[in-house]
């Protein structure tokens, strides 16, 4: 998508950009909220509001950034108020996805495994406190730089290349020794050096 300046966009390409804007994005914001919220349901109506919220807000991208970034900074200061919010302190919300097993008789013992040791990592980096987590997830998930998570987190690189040792040391404490192996081989993910 071509960086266009806002302030010569009409009503009706507003729409169509913003139609491209949740076609192009749209499910990297819903994983990037999902990392946040821990809840498929509420991540989907997190991802709307966010995407009102940018339509709402067109007028306000100066083109200082790329788009992408600028969508990235206003989903996780979304993510970052739900989080802070009455609602999400106060009301229970119940996972109603019943839980699926992998173990069957076609699958072979190391896919099993595996797939096991996949949902270790996953569940112990979505237990890292917020600030730890998010870091993790842009990094290894998403592919950011340093550079590019601070300027979506707001943060200065220093304080990012902190957490992320952090985060790292956090999740090795949390898979503990017995899991050595299983950290060196599932951290290296999408060619990133591993934890």
């Amino acid at each position: 998508m071509d960086e266009i300046a806002i302030e010569v966009i009409g009503i009706e390409d507003k729409e169509k950009w913003i139609d491209e804007l949740m076609t192009q994005f749209g499910q990297e914001i819903l994983q990037l909220v999902f990392s946040y919220v821990k809840n498929r349901e509420i991540a989907e109506d997190l991802t709307q509001d966010i995407f009102v919220k940018c339509y709402k807000s067109l007028d306000t991208y100066k083109g200082q950034s790329k788009i992408r970034t600028w969508l990235w900074r206003i989903a996780i200061n979304h993510c970052k108020d739900y989080l802070k919010s009455w609602y999400n302190r106060k009301v229970m919300i119940t996972d109603t996805e019943p839980n699926q097993s992998t173990s069957s008789n076609d699958i072979v013992e190391q896919s099993v495994i595996q797939k096991d040791e996949d949902r270790m990592l996953v569940s112990a980096v979505m237990d890292l406190p917020i600030k730890y987590r998010e870091i993790i997830y842009l990094y290894y998930f998403e592919e950011r730089s340093i550079k590019e998570i601070a300027s979506m987190i707001g943060e200065n690189e220093n304080t990012i290349k902190t957490r992320h040792r952090r985060a790292k040391e956090l999740l090795r404490k949390g898979m503990g020794n017995h899991h050595g192996r299983t950290i060196k081989r599932t951290a290296k993910i999408n060619g990133k050096d591993s934890l």
